[in-house]
């Protein structure tokens, strides 16, 4: 929580706004019938009226205008806040999820994930916007209510004290008690729930294959039933709360008005005091109540928090390096390098020497480490031992976009956006000129392919690319990688699902670019290493 108040510091002006408002609405809410009653009174009981009539009857109407404007003004400035800091998150968690990736993501439960990204964030705006001022709001009328009402004796300020104290804070806390943990397995099962439509839909075409689909409708509809139970538990605790909140009102208003009532008959206080008491009691408890809702939803809501802190506050397991010099390429290396995946050794004691502007092969059945090498080229991650080098420096030692710049990646199973061709590859180099993007497609043998489309480059590619075969989507992945134009080339088994033209274009493709490209290829297919100046063989984390 106190990490969530921090964030609204920079926005503290309009957060005090906000809180004025609020108080000076509620006071025109809360003081129009007393002013009114007190009118009422005075001409009944023959005293001195505080205002001519016609005079009080503008001022209540100028008091009910001012509620409203007052609440406008109010909702504007905490909605402001709300969602002024809901993009501010969302700029933290998108840049901690870019520090945390890929190492700290791997194996992360997706669906959770996108639900922490969305929802979780959607409801930090029931904090920002309907908690901190309503607290600090209702902690000021407190003051003025007890304030006004023990004018006209101390016992009715008293029982004001207690009535609010009970409603604005017994009450909630009560039932935020109550609830336990409720809001987080709430959050937790739908969280869940996101997890398990999104494996779904990823893997319908094999739902259909197997004929499995009724077990996880029945599967979805359990997780659902699971879901609403949590949701009606809290819902129940909710309700349990806003009613014995409403008795509390009723029990500490009647008891006001007995209080005054006896004052009244000991001679204290006057007959306009005990009516003008009780009906600032009665309307008094706005801000109150307002509290007293947030016990219930403010378990969902810290829930939420939470959920979102950690992923703040998630240690990278990789740090970025962000100052140093610029280097240029002149060769890579792995010296002595070893590497495990928690207690699972991979790389045992690997040196394998890439000189500039060769192209040195990597070949070894699937498991062997070789994957696992191409990402610590890439200081995905960093070795338990030994060192990765560029141009005979540490890659940790080197600046993080120095080292971006100098390498591109292309893995087997390439990832494309749910966006059109030229978007997926304009992301290597985002100011291309057309000449680029034809140059770098035509070097991955991609180009007639996408000139026979309706659309060309404007094509839409689908949601994880769905709607290319996986030559076309790794042809792709390839044509991002030149259009980069890195001098080291990480392949990792790039032609694995190409036939034997379409790797044999791209093959001479990369023979032709010796003189501006570093190669490190991977692949297990003999065909692919006859490009390939040296070739190193990998077998249980160990090269020879």
């Amino acid at each position: 929580m106190w990490r969530m108040l921090g964030l609204v510091r920079p926005l503290s002006g309009f957060m005090v706004i906000s809180v004025l408002c609020g108080v000076a609405g509620f006071c025109c809410a809360t003081f129009l019938p007393v002013l009114a009653v007190w009118e009422a009174c005075s001409i009944v009981l023959h005293q001195e009226p505080p205002l001519s009539l016609g005079v009080c009857l503008g001022t209540l109407a100028l008091m009910a205008l001012l509620r409203g404007i007052l609440r406008y003004a109010e909702q504007i400035c905490n909605h402001y806040i709300a969602f002024k800091l809901l993009a501010h998150i969302r700029s933290e968690i998108f840049a901690s999820l870019r520090r945390l990736a890929p190492a700290r993501l791997s194996g992360v439960d997706r669906g959770s994930l996108i639900s922490t990204l969305t929802s979780d964030i959607e409801l930090l705006e029931v904090f920002f916007a309907h908690t901190i001022s309503p607290v600090c709001i209702a902690v000021l009328m407190l003051v003025v209510m007890v304030a006004f009402t023990g004018s006209f004796a101390w016992q009715l300020g008293l029982v004001m004290l207690v009535a609010q104290l009970v409603v604005g804070a017994v009450v909630p806390i009560m039932v935020y008690r109550v609830s336990g943990n409720g809001g987080r397995v709430v959050r937790d099962r739908a969280a869940g729930l996101s997890t398990f439509v999104l494996d779904g839909l990823r893997g319908l075409t094999e739902v259909l294959q197997f004929d499995v689909g009724a077990s996880r409708l029945r599967t979805l509809d359990e997780r659902s039933r699971r879901l609403a139970g949590a949701q009606r538990a809290l819902s129940a605790v909710g309700s349990t709360g806003s009613a014995a909140a409403d008795a509390a009102i009723a029990a500490f208003s009647l008891a006001e008005l007995l209080v005054g009532v006896n004052l009244y008959m000991a001679g204290v206080v006057d007959a306009s005091a005990v009516a003008i008491s009780a009906a600032a009691m009665l309307g008094s408890f706005g801000p109150a109540v307002a509290l007293a809702s947030l016990g219930s939803t403010l378990q969902g809501t810290l829930a939420a928090a939470h959920r979102v802190i950690d992923v703040l506050e998630e240690e990278p397991v990789v740090e970025e390096v962000s100052e140093g010099d610029t280097i240029s390429f002149g060769g890579a290396a792995a010296k002595n390098a070893s590497f495990s995946y928690g207690r699972k050794r991979v790389l045992d004691n690997v040196t394998v020497e890439i000189p500039k502007g060769s192209i040195v092969g990597i070949s070894g059945k699937s498991g062997s480490g070789k994957s696992t090498l191409c990402r610590l080229m890439m200081r995905f991650w960093d070795v338990d031992r030994g060192q990765i080098s560029i141009s005979d420096q540490r890659i940790d030692t080197i600046r993080t976009d120095n080292l971006r710049d100098m390498e591109a990646l292309v893995e087997q199973d390439t990832y494309l956006f749910h966006q059109s061709i030229r978007d997926n590859l304009l992301i290597a180099k985002p100011h291309a000129i057309q000449s680029e993007l034809d140059a770098a497609c035509r070097a991955a043998s991609v180009y007639d392919f996408i000139m026979g489309l309706p659309e060309g480059y404007d094509a839409e590619v689908g949601e994880l690319g769905d709607t290319l075969s996986g030559g076309e989507r790794q042809r792709l992945g390839l044509a991002r990688a030149f259009l980069h134009d890195a001098p080291l080339l990480i392949l990792d088994e790039p032609t694995s699902n190409l036939d034997s033209l379409n790797e044999g274009i791209i093959l001479c493709s990369l023979d032709r670019q010796r003189r501006k490209r570093t190669v490190l290829l991977v692949s297990h297919r003999a065909s692919t290493m006859a490009v390939a100046d040296r070739v190193f063989s990998m077998d249980s984390g160990r090269v020879s």
